[in-house]
């Protein structure tokens, strides 16, 4: 039986099988965004946006519908300019909602990341790889700083407009097809390579 934590996307490795080595960007998220941001959000470059230094904003993603994808949230800068991990004592591990601040964004277009499925309508069968889904938002936790973003199994299909492709079944002891199950997923919708822009 899988465990029920959801925790957004976690970047595992790239496309060519070499493991993720902690490579983010540094975006900017504007003092109007609505809403918290927490490690393992989807977001998205927002249209025009961007510091007085030409640093890219952000602001989270739209689930399913098309949501374009520029990275996902790895933590917020603290005043030393320093990352911020999840559970650092006395330091909030994400961004509460009306806050304007630096955050850091694994957006590179060749991550593969793990993200638990929501089994919603039922659990997603081994055929499901390579197969395309879309995202489905939850709440995050301010105690331990992650996302509750899951990937919404009722979605799964060829549509080429859903937001990522399932590679595979996230293979360790914890982890099985059937309910709660983690999958490893890369992002098909990413702005950076979209040649429309946003």
């Amino acid at each position: 039986m899988n465990s029920n934590i959801a925790s957004g996307l976690r970047p595992l490795s790239y496309m060519s099988g070499a493991p993720y080595s902690g490579g983010v960007q540094v975006y900017y998220v504007p003092a109007g965004n609505p809403t918290p941001l927490f490690i393992g959000d989807p977001l998205v470059a927002l249209d025009g946006v961007a510091d007085a230094n030409g640093v890219p904003g952000v602001g989270i993603a739209t689930a399913g519908g098309s949501g374009v994808i520029t990275g996902v949230m790895q933590g917020v800068a603290n005043n030393a300019g320093e990352l911020v991990l999840p559970v650092v004592q006395n330091q909030a591990p994400y961004l509460p909602a009306g806050q304007a601040a630096y955050v850091y964004v694994a957006d590179d277009p060749n991550l593969v990341f793990a993200v638990q499925e929501d089994s919603v309508g039922g659990a997603l069968a081994a055929g499901a790889v390579s197969k395309n889904a879309d995202l489905v938002a939850g709440a995050g936790s301010t105690v331990n700083g992650f996302s509750g973003w899951q990937l919404q199994s009722a979605s799964v299909g060829t549509t080429a407009t859903l937001q990522v492709r399932i590679l595979r079944a996230y293979q360790s002891i914890d982890n099985a097809v059937g309910a709660n199950a983690k999958w490893l997923v890369r992002i098909n919708l990413h702005s950076i390579t979209s040649p429309t822009g946003i």
